[in-house]
């Protein structure tokens, strides 16, 4: 299917912003396979227009399980947004030869937001053009404790982690990442999202719900067996794979929004995940990235940010295919119980 838009054709100035003229290539390599719409298009200050992509390919009956993978929320963040178009450009290159991708598409929906945030990423800000933080964005508040500031704050928006004015509705990008949750994955039977990230400490971590409370959240069965399956399959792998909250809460966090909304729809499972990069692996190595903004998030040396966009692929692959495999893993009803058991034994003990 050709793409489509929702909106004007996207004259962007992308020749600003790198990802985006990367994603825009890949999306003219696949463009019979993939259905692409523009969501949005982010007015600069200068008077040009960056769009917001949403990029589907697979199956579209509702019927089928899905994936979605997001990159870009915080636009200071870039290496999140070049991991997801790095894999959505190794499946349209794919697309070309590999028959087993293919079959596994006829099986599975996949759903691709690079870059939520391009305003902010073309302005090296953390925060949207409006200074509010789209990860402290949402309607949801912490039970518990949060940290000084780091857990979203209303002060100011000339301060990090700004969750918005008290009473606003949600920003456009985090709005429009909600509708197309809901449209792609939430109204399916089982689905999954990954959002990737960096920053955060010297391991690569997985992160899944909660982030507003330290309480397990409802399909843990589901997500102790989704780590038990991915440590079977790479038994070599060097991430942490833990609940946000056994390091720190936050207000206003997007997936425990999109989270608690899918649990009003019994027997549907909905597993958000967060990739986040531990970008001091990056600083130990190189420590003149300490004195750059962008050096604290992002792998600045060339043959290092190759390194790490090779790195993830196969984590991404991965959770395609254990999308597409779910009913294999997943634990039966009887099981459930035991495998629940176990995860609070390992994370909430």
């Amino acid at each position: 299917m050709p793409p489509t838009s929702t909106e004007t054709d996207p004259i962007v100035q992308s020749n600003y912003l790198p990802e985006l003229q990367s994603l825009e290539r890949t999306l003219e390599l696949g463009a019979r396979h993939l259905q692409t719409k523009v969501l949005h298009q982010v007015s600069m200050p200068s008077g040009s227009a960056l769009p917001i992509y949403s990029i589907a390919l697979g199956n579209p009956s509702p019927d089928v399980p899905a994936i979605g993978f997001f990159g870009g929320v915080h636009g200071l963040e870039r290496i999140g947004a070049e991991v997801v178009i790095a894999f959505l450009h190794n499946l349209v290159m794919r697309l070309q030869w590999d028959t087993t991708l293919h079959r596994q598409l006829e099986s599975v929906r996949l759903l691709f937001m690079p870059i939520v945030n391009p305003g902010g990423m073309l302005m090296g800000t953390r925060a949207n053009l409006r200074g509010v933080d789209l990860m402290r964005n949402a309607p949801v508040e912490a039970v518990d404790k949060v940290p000084l500031l780091v857990g979203g704050q209303r002060i100011s928006s000339g301060l990090p982690w700004y969750r918005g004015k008290l009473g606003d509705a949600m920003e456009i990008e985090s709005e429009l990442l909600c509708a197309e949750v809901r449209t792609e994955l939430l109204s399916r039977t089982f689905s999954m999202a990954l959002d990737c990230h960096s920053g955060f400490g010297a391991s690569d971590r997985i992160w899944f719900p909660y982030a507003h409370t330290r309480k397990p959240i409802a399909h843990l069965a589901e997500m102790q067996a989704l780590k038990d399956v991915f440590l079977q399959t790479y038994n070599h792998h060097a991430y942490v794979f833990e609940p946000q909250s056994l390091q720190y809460l936050t207000h206003g966090d997007l997936w425990d929004h999109l989270y608690l909304e899918s649990c009003k729809n019994e027997g549907r499972v909905f597993l958000p995940l967060t990739l986040e990069m531990g970008s001091w692996l990056w600083i130990r190595k190189n420590p003149r990235q300490m004195f750059s903004l962008k050096g604290i998030f992002n792998p600045l040396i060339e043959h290092r940010q190759h390194r790490v966009l090779r790195r993830h692929l196969s984590l991404l692959d991965f959770l395609s295919r254990a999308a597409c495999s779910h009913s294999r893993w997943t634990p039966s009803p009887d099981a459930r119980a035991t495998v629940h058991a176990e995860a609070l034994q390992q994370w909430y003990s």
